[in-house]
């Protein structure tokens, strides 16, 4: 048995979970062990109790208990699966920006970003296919739900993703999405303050996860709830029964845009989840489906992602086309692409 390390984090090693980095240490450890040194408070970061997913920062002294020798007897961890010729070829085609730092995709609806609750086929596992001649795979610097499309971003080297990681969680970058909502949004350009909270009632590996919203009067007294901001605009409609919304998330909470829409009536079209999606909308911002030849998919698509270049400290925006579900609804619709500006936001609400 080993004794007690203190080993430091260091520079390029921050920015991940605590499990996963230990892993890396002692590739021998198991996850179980890991948890139990958390549980145990034998395992520590600066002196204080964590828990497995406690991310670390570089610099950080992390107090490692001894490790029984007979975890050193372990098989060699499995090589990563590889990616068969057509998903090789399908998450190749969405590449949308690539240089010697950054990927971005367009992530195709229905694809989820990583595996979970049963799911082995996922961008973070088909990203192999995008080495394109790199010793390591891409990493996912942010995600998108498994329904929604568009811009997704990959960072080509830890310290990049350390940075594109950084600079998403404290809201310096920008992303906008495009939506078809049932009913018509009013004011036409407007903004949602309702603070977000779990539901009760999820499944045992969260794939029942569901958002409640929570009024701004309420948030200081309910449990768990995280404020969230988001702006919209109105750009085209159906009459009253649709409209083609922009939204831009201020905050980035789980199922925001979806929740959020949903709670000023007006769910987006295909949302199962927050819109009912046996409704049919009749104008009155009620039923996530219109019916007729429009898709019962979700009608949500991440149109574009700004950033500042982690290493040329360039503004780069990436911008992504419809996926085929939304591009025919546009069609039947009789919009176009190109009809909305670039920026819906520019001098408004902000």
């Amino acid at each position: 048995m080993s004794g007690v390390q203190t080993i430091t984090v260091a520079e390029g090693e921050g920015d991940q979970r605590l499990d996963r980095w230990l892993r890396r240490q002692f590739p021998h450890v198991s996850q179980g062990r890991i948890e139990k040194m958390c549980r145990k408070g034998e395992l520590r970061v600066d002196g204080g109790r964590v828990k497995a997913n406690t991310r670390l920062e570089a610099g950080q002294q992390v107090r490692v208990p001894p490790i029984p020798v007979e975890e050193a007897v372990t098989p060699a961890p499995k090589p990563e699966p590889r990616v068969s010729d057509a998903d090789t070829k399908l998450i190749q085609s969405t590449v949308l920006y690539r240089d010697d730092h950054v990927i971005a995709i367009n992530k195709p609806a229905g694809l989820p970003t990583q595996g979970g609750s049963g799911q082995t086929r996922h961008v973070d596992g088909m990203a192999e296919a995008l080495r394109f001649g790199f010793d390591e795979k891409p990493r996912l610097v942010h995600r998108l739900d498994k329904d929604t499309s568009g811009v997704l971003l990959l960072a080509r080297t830890r310290a990049v993703a350390q940075t594109l990681t950084a600079a998403i969680r404290h809201r310096e970058t920008r992303k906008i999405y495009w939506a078809l909502v049932a009913g018509v949004p009013t004011p036409y350009l407007g903004e949602i303050r309702y603070g977000l909270v779990k539901a009760p009632g999820h499944g045992k590996a969260g794939e029942n996860e569901k958002m409640r919203c929570v009024h701004p009067r309420e948030m200081d007294s309910t449990p768990g709830a995280k404020r969230a901001h988001t702006l919209y605009a109105t750009l085209y409609r159906v009459a009253s029964r649709a409209a083609w919304v922009a939204m831009e998330p201020i905050t980035g909470r789980t199922h925001q845009l979806r929740a959020h829409m949903a709670e000023i009536g007006h769910p987006i079209i295909g949302d199962g989840k927050y819109g009912g999606s046996g409704q049919e909308n009749l104008g009155d911002g009620w039923g996530a489906q219109l019916g007729g030849i429009i898709s019962r998919k979700l009608h949500l698509h991440a149109r574009s992602m700004t950033f500042e270049h982690p290493v040329t400290h360039r503004a780069v925006t990436v911008t992504a086309p419809l996926p085929p579900h939304m591009a025919e609804t546009w069609e039947t619709l009789g919009w176009t692409e190109d009809l909305a500006a670039d920026d819906p936001f520019e001098g408004s609400l902000k």
